[in-house]
């Protein structure tokens, strides 16, 4: 990904907005071509590790047992102790909510099986399980501050249907060299993981939340 382009893009985008209410979204699109997702090895599920946060606070709901509760109540945005899985693997319209309204989970070791009986069926289609890549498999030797910080500059990426990836990579009120960085990385992080790496790369768009597409590639 060329810097300079990215510059020219994100200038052309500020100057062509119309002013909204509200702090608009950047948006990187990459369409892809020649990719056969009936091969799971085609699939895309990665974790992308931006430098600069995209200026929207991640949200972070933990699952624990009883020991490690106080703690977790400290750092994360929502504590779901096992005692209180009943409920919401009663209640779908419960866990539903839950899992729209958090963008990451996190899960104590010993009670991941738990986790997953309760509300698997739910987080699993979302890509919104624990997962131990990025930590979020946690013990009590965890430091949950730092596991938080990094959440902050994490993006879930999933594509295994429709050949396209779709990320909000900043807000418009950021740093274009925030943005840019955020760009570059997830792009570069996208293509590597590509069988055919740049050649499955159609194109490459930007946008805000309300304007249209500009090219970047």
């Amino acid at each position: 990904m060329d810097k300079n382009k990215c510059i020219k893009v994100l200038d052309k985008l500020r100057k062509d907005s119309k002013k909204r209410n509200f702090k608009q979204s950047v948006e990187l699109i990459i369409n892809l071509q020649d990719i056969d997702f009936k091969n799971p090895q085609h699939k895309i599920n990665l974790f992308i590790n931006l430098h600069k946060t995209i200026g929207k606070k991640r949200t972070v709901c933990a699952f624990v047992d009883m020991d490690l509760v106080s703690k977790a109540k400290k750092v994360f945005d929502k504590v779901i102790e096992v005692s209180e899985f009943n409920k919401y693997s009663e209640n779908m319209r419960s866990a539903k909510k839950i899992a729209g309204k958090y963008d990451f989970f996190v899960s104590q070791a010993n009670i991941m099986a738990k986790v997953a009986s309760s509300f698997g069926r739910i987080l699993g289609p979302r890509n919104k399980m624990p997962n131990p890549k990025i930590g979020c498999v946690i013990n009590p030797k965890t430091d949950f501050d730092a596991l938080y910080y990094k959440l902050q500059h994490t993006l879930a990426v999933r594509v295994e249907r429709n050949p396209v990836v779709h990320l909000m990579v900043g807000k418009e009120d950021m740093k274009d060299d925030d943005i840019i960085d955020n760009i570059i990385v997830a792009y570069n992080t996208i293509v590597h993981s590509l069988p055919k790496e740049k050649n499955n790369v159609k194109n490459a768009m930007l946008k805000f939340t309300m304007s249209k597409p500009v090219k970047l590639i």
